[in-house]
């Protein structure tokens, strides 16, 4: 596996994509709206860890959606190297607070973040109830995609 300033080669490019089926983006998005719903928040973005948008949800009019995405994905890796200087692996979560809009960035899984925008209709406790809950859904999703992924790359060899 690279180290963290080299990049991937095309194979390993290849090995680790993850192929989403539209049944599988529907019930994605259908965790992602019923999370937003319960913890009143008003968007939430699924993003991969180089930074691309997997799928989003809510209202994200103002947000430019690549930027964040892209700062989403530096900021978890940056949160990383400071956790393992801690002698962690990882952080799971950081939350950031402003005057009328907070975010709230989650790993879930090994290779996704969830980044939920949220204002102050509702709190940070609120949030991280309903969060943990959709990140267990959207993990068991993924770890079906991933069983099928190793079983078509099986056949395949």
């Amino acid at each position: 596996m690279p180290g963290p300033m080299q990049q991937k080669t095309d194979a390993e490019l290849r090995r680790d994509r993850l192929m989403f089926y539209r049944e599988e983006m529907s019930e994605i998005n259908a965790t992602l709206r019923g999370f937003l719903q319960r913890a009143k928040a008003s968007s939430a973005f699924l993003v991969d860890k180089d930074g691309h948008l997997i799928t989003r949800e809510g209202v994200d009019d103002k947000i430019d959606v690549d930027a964040i995405c892209g700062l989403v994905a530096g900021a978890f890796a940056a949160t990383k190297q400071m956790a393992l200087m801690l002698g962690e692996d990882t952080f799971l979560n950081l939350f950031h607070q402003g005057k009328r809009a907070n975010i709230q960035v989650t790993l879930v899984g090994n290779r996704t973040i969830l980044a939920v925008v949220f204002d102050d209709q509702t709190t940070i406790g609120m949030v991280r109830l309903y969060l943990a809950e959709a990140a267990n859904t959207l993990t068991q999703i993924f770890q079906r995609i991933l069983q099928r992924h190793q079983g078509a790359a099986g056949q395949l060899g």
